[in-house]
């Protein structure tokens, strides 16, 4: 093997004779070396040994003139296919230029000094050349995903979906499979939502996130539906959406922050994404709402508004069980709250003693859920007692 020439223009001429040797040893070194170049299809690894090649023939033009090939990386990166960087990670095209360098290195080991200290400076000029091609790739597809995403949810709150929606859910790496909630509040002036996926990660959940001018939304999913038994098995306790949210509020800006109800899957979300909007829409009328609230804590204040779904909500999930439970506990409900709340007037309208109100008013809380001795529940109970009696009206008429 002759040793390399130590002139410059001998030493350009020996290179290009060279080079082809230099390319096939650098594919011989990748597949004894580089366990993931031999697993990969023929066309990719073709691919990549045109990068290699690509980088040997782009050293020879960079050394006889370092100034004519200003854009390393479009030389060398150029020869790939654009799947390519999809294929090979930053870490593999690492690995492919130290082997090429090192083949190059014990190749010309005998040259001159200049030589060796060229192929130092041009691996290094290759190395940030190639974190340049990946950094550039990982903005386009960031802004690529944003606005996906952006579309995803939009089509989430209008629940206008189509047949391409599960795959453009799919391309965002939407790792939800189980429950589905709304989360809707003010877009904080520096909105980090690095930070915010990490969040939610960190608690077994992913998100989508959608900015509406001056409006952020979180469509929060579950890694994993939430059973008992799945619980138990991991050792741990699934939080609960309202959990969630709690520690992500602080993600969001001043303002009233909303969690619409529980839905089984996405493809239900855009349930939870009316109660939410709705919710947030009213919020600010209730003086002392916590954060984050449940659009089904605001009920009442929707209704009012004119939300439908909450109108139905209020008359299927309080009134029509009492009604279909026990007329004598709708009426004893009905009085109570009519009478201020208060047990002895109640008792007297109805003729019965006190105990008897107290007990009836326990078995509402039990068929139902609502406690009506709290205030802001006798609230929600009483705009269902008022919607329901309007309903019941309304249908009487239309038979009628």
């Amino acid at each position: 093997m002759a040793a390399a020439p130590k002139t410059k223009d001998a030493t350009l001429t020996w290179l290009r004779t060279i080079s082809g040797e230099l390319s096939t040893a650098t594919l011989k070194r990748l597949e004894d070396t580089l366990p993931w170049y031999g697993d990969m299809p023929p066309g990719r690894r073709s691919a990549v040994g045109l990068v290699a090649q690509a980088g040997i023939t782009s050293f020879i033009s960079w050394y006889d003139d370092p100034r004519s090939t200003p854009w390393i990386a479009a030389d060398v990166f150029g020869a790939a296919p654009r799947e390519l960087l999809r294929s090979v990670s930053l870490q593999q095209t690492l690995q492919l230029i130290r082997v090429t360098v090192e083949v190059v290195e014990e190749r010309v080991k005998d040259g001159s000094e200049a030589l060796r200290e060229a192929i130092l400076l041009y691996s290094r000029e290759i190395a940030f050349g190639a974190a340049d091609v990946y950094a550039r790739a990982a903005e386009a597809r960031g802004l690529w995903d944003a606005r996906l995403e952006a579309l995803v949810v939009d089509s989430i709150l209008s629940g206008e979906y189509d047949d391409e929606l599960p795959s453009r859910i799919a391309a965002l790496g939407w790792h939800g499979h189980g429950e589905v909630c709304v989360l809707v509040g003010t877009t904080p002036k520096m909105l980090d939502v690095d930070q915010l996926r990490r969040s939610a990660r960190h608690m077994t959940a992913d998100v989508l996130i959608g900015v509406q001018g001056n409006r952020l939304v979180l469509v929060i999913g579950r890694a994993h539906p939430i059973t008992p038994e799945s619980d138990e098995a991991a050792g741990t306790t699934t939080l609960s959406f309202m959990d969630i949210a709690l520690q992500l509020e602080p993600s969001f800006g001043p303002g009233h922050l909303v969690l619409g109800h529980e839905v089984a899957n996405l493809v239900d979300a855009s349930k939870s994404a009316k109660a939410a909007l709705a919710g947030f829409a009213v919020a600010r009328s209730w003086r002392n709402a916590p954060r984050p609230v449940a659009a089904d804590d605001l009920l009442p204040e929707r209704a009012l508004a004119g939300d439908p779904l909450a109108r139905a909500t209020l008359i299927h999930r309080i009134y029509r069980p009492l009604q279909a439970h026990s007329t004598e506990l709708l009426t004893t409900l009905w009085c109570y709250l009519d009478n201020g709340r208060s047990l002895e007037a109640t008792a007297r309208e109805l003729f019965v003693h006190p105990n008897t109100v107290r007990y009836r008013l326990k078995r509402v809380s039990e068929v139902i859920g609502y406690d009506a001795t709290g205030a802001r529940e006798a609230l929600i109970l009483q705009a269902a007692l008022i919607i329901g009696s309007i309903s019941d009206h309304d249908g009487s008429s239309r038979r009628r």
